[in-house]
């Protein structure tokens, strides 16, 4: 394999958590005997401090032709003033687009070792292994905006959401091929009793099921029901496919099962070109430079960039196990460490996992 990587590790705890991941795919190019050549550009807010723009055109032009980008973190307290011109944050949702990522990809599986780290009790949480599927390029995030006054002085503001039966599709579609690959289990969430753009969603989903892929178990949640069972029975569910703003704040909430943002990746993918993979936890300007950032939700997503960009399936397998080891050994870096337990830095935890795929 011959291939082209993208870094891209941004603000915060970002670049620290992203060589570690580096670290980790060069020792696979090695192993496995493959070629990765990798550029490293700006984007978020460090590139609003060098160049105006958190996503300058280097940036972009690299990644439309690499294979696949692995991002660290973007954004921070120095670039949130609601009145700037830009915030890091547009140029995620820019490269989001220009890329066509409609589809990101969020697993949600506890690894045993760290049931107890979850904040529901450990009954609850077993068995739980969720793929999300969140369609990332339409709804109230993309559509039409504005603010206005009013007569009165008061203002207005409006975002509107809206969906095509084309981009329902093709997430649908996609989710529905990963459900045929897992326990073959398909859940649609929406809010069809209120809004119309759901009810559209309902029917084209309906369609795609029946039509193409009558061999799955297929139901439909309404997104606060949905809310309620990621909580008190998050095992129940395999492969869950949503629109944008739903999915934004039910994969956060499914992120906490397992006790900690430092352990999962997410993928955002398209129909072609390279997918974005990154952790899912901020930058986390708190601890940035201190070196006890954990690495390991990076690192997965380098494995997905494997799996899901470069069909390295035995690779990617092999970190994600390398991983599940490291756990097992009982290491820990300060966000998953139990109270009055030895944390260990940044970089010795990518140093673990080095060690453990050596073996």
């Amino acid at each position: 394999m011959n291939a082209s990587i993208v870094l891209l590790p941004g603000d915060g705890i970002g670049p620290e958590v992203t060589a570690e991941a580096e670290k980790v795919l060069r020792h696979v190019a090695a192993r496995w005997h493959h070629q990765f050549h990798f550029e490293t550009h700006l984007m978020g807010g460090c590139a609003i401090d060098a160049e105006g723009d958190p996503l300058p055109a280097a940036s972009l032009a690299a990644c439309k032709n690499a294979n696949a980008i692995l991002l660290g973190a973007v954004g921070g307290p120095k670039w949130d003033d609601p009145k700037a011109k830009t915030r890091p944050e547009a140029g995620l949702l820019r490269l989001r687009k220009e890329l066509n990522l409609f589809a990101n990809l969020r697993p949600v599986k506890p690894h045993d070792c760290m049931l107890d780290a979850s904040p529901l009790k450990r009954e609850i949480v077993a068995g739980t292994d969720i793929l999300f599927f969140r369609e990332l390029t339409g709804g109230l995030y993309f559509g039409e905006s504005g603010l206005r006054g009013l007569s009165d002085g008061s203002e207005i503001a409006f975002n509107t959401m809206s969906y095509s039966t084309g981009e329902i599709e093709r997430v649908v579609r996609l989710a529905a091929q990963a459900a045929m690959k897992r326990r073959k289990k398909l859940t649609m969430v929406d809010k069809a009793n209120v809004l119309e753009v759901s009810r559209l969603w309902r029917r084209v989903s309906e369609r795609i099921v029946k039509a193409e892929f009558p061999e799955l178990a297929y139901e439909v949640v309404l997104v606060d029901a949905m809310a309620m069972h990621l909580i008190s029975r998050p095992s129940a569910f395999d492969v869950i496919v949503t629109e944008n703003l739903f999915g934004d704040i039910l994969t956060d909430e499914g992120a906490m099962l397992p006790g900690s943002l430092g352990l999962l990746p997410s993928a955002s993918i398209g129909s072609d070109g390279p997918g974005l993979y990154e952790p899912i936890h901020g930058s986390a300007p708190d601890i940035a430079g201190k070196g006890i950032a954990n690495p390991l939700a990076t690192i997965l997503a380098a494995a997905m960039l494997l799996r899901h960009s470069l069909n390295l399936e035995t690779e990617a397998a092999a970190i994600e196990a390398a991983v599940d080891k490291v756990l097992q050994s009982g290491a820990r870096t300060r966000d998953i460490a139990a109270r009055g337990a030895t944390a260990i830095t940044t970089g010795e935890m990518g140093q673990k996992v080095l060690e453990a795929l050596a073996i």
